[in-house]
């Protein structure tokens, strides 16, 4: 399927960036014309990361409190302040290990299927050598089981490259300001009964040193956050 950017559907997109200089450029310059807002929000950045982002075209917003999820409550609380905010949002991480390109692929569930709720997933894609620590593999495994098991929801991944209707995204009420966010988003569209589906996305090593999977205490935090999301949603 091929959306064309005349399209009347609005579509943002949401990037954290925490110290991405070197790949925040190349991820904004991948993304496909149809998009209509790039929103890159710059989570306590010390380096080039809002001069890069600016320079590709992005709107930058700055979040000083560091977390994934705050970063993310940011965008969308700039986007539901604009006069037209945007019928389906996209989240991208910034650090260029997803294929930005694929999110015509991503959003197809969406427009042409009618979905509420589309996960980009490395589990059922291609993923490059090196691109995926053994914790994240096996944090995802041991994840998507047990949500399968406590909530029966079909998932495979956590996988950040996501799309999802802005009103359905709206009702969720999203709260967690870190590690939580992906897995919340997940277990809350299962439980208000929202369409989701999966496509297999294509992932690559990313640039630079990951904040989580590539320190032990994102391991630690991103762990303990996805047993107590699964505890207090059960």
């Amino acid at each position: 399927m091929t959306i064309e950017k005349e399209s009347t559907v609005n579509i943002d997109v949401i990037i954290p960036a925490f110290n991405e200089e070197n790949a925040v450029g190349k991820v904004i310059g991948d993304i496909p014309d149809l998009v209509r807002n790039v929103v890159v929000v710059n989570n306590n950045s010390n380096d080039d990361t809002r001069k890069v982002a600016a320079a590709a075209g992005a709107i930058v917003l700055d979040e000083p409190t560091m977390g994934y999820g705050k970063a993310c409550l940011k965008g969308m609380a700039y986007l539901q302040q604009q006069p037209v905010p945007p019928d389906v949002l996209v989240f991208l991480d910034a650090d260029y290990s997803d294929y930005p390109e694929e999110m015509e692929m991503l959003l197809a569930p969406l427009l042409r299927d009618g979905y509420d709720l589309v996960i980009g997933s490395r589990a059922r894609g291609q993923r490059e050598r090196g691109s995926m620590t053994l914790p994240q593999v096996f944090g995802n495994w041991l994840a998507t089981r047990l949500m399968r098991k406590l909530f029966s929801a079909n998932f495979t991944d956590l996988g950040p490259f996501r799309a999802i209707r802005w009103d359905k995204l709206l009702a969720l009420h999203m709260e967690d300001e870190n590690y939580g966010w992906t897995i919340e988003m997940q277990l809350k569209a299962v439980k208000s009964g929202l369409t989701y589906t999966e496509v297999p996305v294509t992932y690559r090593q990313r640039i630079g040193k990951s904040k989580v999977s590539g320190t032990l205490r994102g391991v630690v935090g991103a762990g303990y956050k996805i047993l107590w999301s699964l505890w207090k949603y059960r």
